[in-house]
């Protein structure tokens, strides 16, 4: 089934009379500045008992969740059980799915783009903070303790929102980082800053091309960059050095990281839309069904379909 879009689940949030249209639709979100909003898990729970819509469609955001009663994250190939309380991050480029174990389910989620938070983060792309690394969704199982310094943050948010205040967006933002940064904290081991040498600045400069070629809209969109001499030849570098960089800094060679990003993309198109496998196959670059199915089998020992149910 179709995930909605957030407009469509703030519209039907508001239709419920749980909160005016006014709250849940900020004039800010269609602006140019970003979007952002919040919204009540119970709510949700209400408008939405048999399916919450915890996976949206494709459009670029992040996204932070708080809940409080016994659900599943699942996202990537990780998977979290979550007994009371759980806080977990997301962004439109990883599949993922919330499954709550029954109604009691409180708390709160924000969504929000990359340019909402632009006018602070001082030219941090989201995309390279820890805690919005591709290849997972960081969830947690929360103490009581964080649980309430998580939930006090997500309130003033909620609360904001709502007023009439001239900076409310500057103050949105500020709310907003700090649950960032409380997330990256939560983090088992700390990540040391980067180290700026030409190395790392090509595999950098790989990372970004790649991830460019992401996400896939529509099926007659097609990969432009396929193999690690497309990637050389835009990089204006010899195959056999990115080769050797990639395999320096990340431990895995460039046809490695292409593969399996390419892999990601196609678990997200065969569980999120209905493209035929055929469909998915042209668009991510291959030359028939039989070699994209040789491909993934291989990458993962799974057949295309099963990902469908």
């Amino acid at each position: 089934m179709k995930p909605d879009s957030p407009e469509t689940v703030y519209t039907k949030l508001a239709s419920r009379g749980r909160a005016e249209a006014s709250t849940l639709l900020p004039l800010g979100f269609q602006q140019e500045v970003g979007r952002f909003n919040i919204c009540n898990v119970a709510d949700l729970m209400l408008t939405y008992p048999s399916r919450p819509p915890m996976s949206f469609d494709r459009r670029p955001f992040y996204k932070v969740s708080l809940v409080c009663g016994r659900s599943r994250v699942e996202s990537a190939d990780q998977v979290l059980e979550i007994e009371h309380k759980g806080l977990w991050f997301a962004t439109s480029k990883v599949p993922y799915r919330w499954q709550p174990h029954d109604l009691n389910q409180t708390g709160y989620f924000c969504l929000f783009t990359d340019d909402f938070l632009l006018p602070v983060r001082g030219g941090v792309v989201l995309e390279e903070l820890p805690i919005f690394q591709l290849g997972g969704c960081p969830a947690w199982e929360l103490t009581d303790s964080e649980y309430r310094t998580v939930e006090a943050l997500f309130e003033k948010m909620a609360q904001e929102i709502t007023s009439g205040y001239t900076y409310k967006y500057d103050l949105l933002r500020a709310y907003l980082l700090e649950l960032i940064h409380l997330g990256q904290k939560l983090q088992p081991t700390p990540v040391a800053a980067p180290i700026h040498n030409a190395s790392t600045r090509l595999a950098a400069l790989f990372a970004e091309l790649l991830e460019r070629q992401f996400p896939l809209a529509t099926p007659q969109q097609q990969l432009r960059l396929r193999t690690a001499k497309d990637y050389a030849d835009q990089l204006a570098v010899h195959v056999n050095h990115l080769n050797r960089t990639l395999k320096e800094i990340t431990g895995q060679t460039t046809t490695a990281l292409i593969s399996s990003r390419v892999v990601q993309e196609a678990k997200i198109l065969l569980k999120q839309t209905n493209w035929t496998v055929s469909e998915i196959a042209d668009s991510l670059g291959f030359t028939d069904v039989a070699h994209f199915c040789t491909f993934f089998k291989r990458q993962t020992g799974l057949v295309p379909g099963s990902l469908r149910s």
